[in-house]
């Protein structure tokens, strides 16, 4: 038997079919097991990372939503705890902001630090409905916490999507970070790593349903048809055998042809 979880995203549905059985189970010849390395536990690990994130992604944000990077004025350098005050203030600046205008505000944050030690935040932020000049309110409110600082700004789409951000999100610390650490505390330095995101945030649940062997293997053998509305990226099948557990499993992910751009609007562009 095979369990087929269904994670329903704003623009996507993603699939994961897995075996279900105990060895010698009817149906299915148990591969081998083979013991996980270290690099490959690191490698799930960071795999499973960016799934989630993705997810998180897909979940609560449009493809109209702003990817923003904020900044502190060129040339001033803050420690961690001022930095991270300033976000906060920030936070509850925008928190503000969109409470009086009748909106939740979401984001997800990651801290980063430049090749000359400068701290900055990646956020994804939920743009407000309609023309509210969402991008002028996070400049104005940032500047107020952090005068002279600088934002930059573009759309989720634009970042290619909820799958390129969330990579990016969950990257391990590069060579500029590594050469920096120096200047700061082992507490501090998980920081760079560490994803904090707003607690109004959906998780994706999934929907399970099972299968029997061989409606799995008519599936296998013809191919997933998809939901009406929706198109089969090609990119996302992934079918394979588990080496640790020794069972097949079987991933592809479905994308809205009408893309959802924004809450109350439709959009026929973007791919996340």
């Amino acid at each position: 038997m095979y369990a087929v979880d269904s994670y329903h995203l704003i623009n996507h549905i993603e699939y994961e079919y897995k075996y279900q059985g105990r060895y010698g189970a009817r149906g299915e010849k148990r591969k081998k097991k083979k013991k996980a390395t270290p690099e490959q536990v690191a490698k799930q690990n960071q795999y499973n990372r960016e799934v989630k994130c993705r997810r998180l992604i897909r979940k609560n944000f449009y493809p109209g939503d702003y990817w923003v990077t904020l900044k502190n004025k060129s040339g001033a350098r803050k420690c961690m705890e001022e930095f991270l005050k300033d976000i906060q203030k920030f936070h509850r600046g925008m928190r503000r902001e969109y409470k009086k205008r009748g909106e939740l505000y979401k984001w997800i944050c990651r801290l980063e630090i430049g090749k000359r030690g400068g701290l900055h935040a990646h956020l994804v932020i939920n743009r407000l409905p309609g023309d509210a000049q969402t991008d002028l309110i996070i400049r104005d409110v940032w500047q107020k916490v952090t005068p002279g600082g600088s934002v930059d700004y573009t759309t989720i789409r634009e970042q290619g999507g909820g799958k390129d951000l969330a990579a990016y999100i969950v990257k391990q610390a590069g060579e500029e970070i590594e050469g920096q650490m120096h200047l700061f505390s082992k507490k501090d330095q998980k920081k760079f790593t560490r994803i904090s995101s707003s607690r109004n945030l959906d998780r994706a649940v999934p929907v399970r349903k099972i299968y029997r062997h061989w409606t799995m293997k008519k599936i296998l053998a013809e191919g997933p048809k998809p939901t009406p509305g929706y198109y089969i990226d090609k990119e996302s099948i992934v079918a394979g055998v588990n080496r640790f557990t020794g069972f097949s499993y079987f991933k592809y992910t479905e994308v809205r042809i009408r893309q959802i751009d924004c809450r109350r609007q439709d959009s026929g562009g973007g791919h996340g």
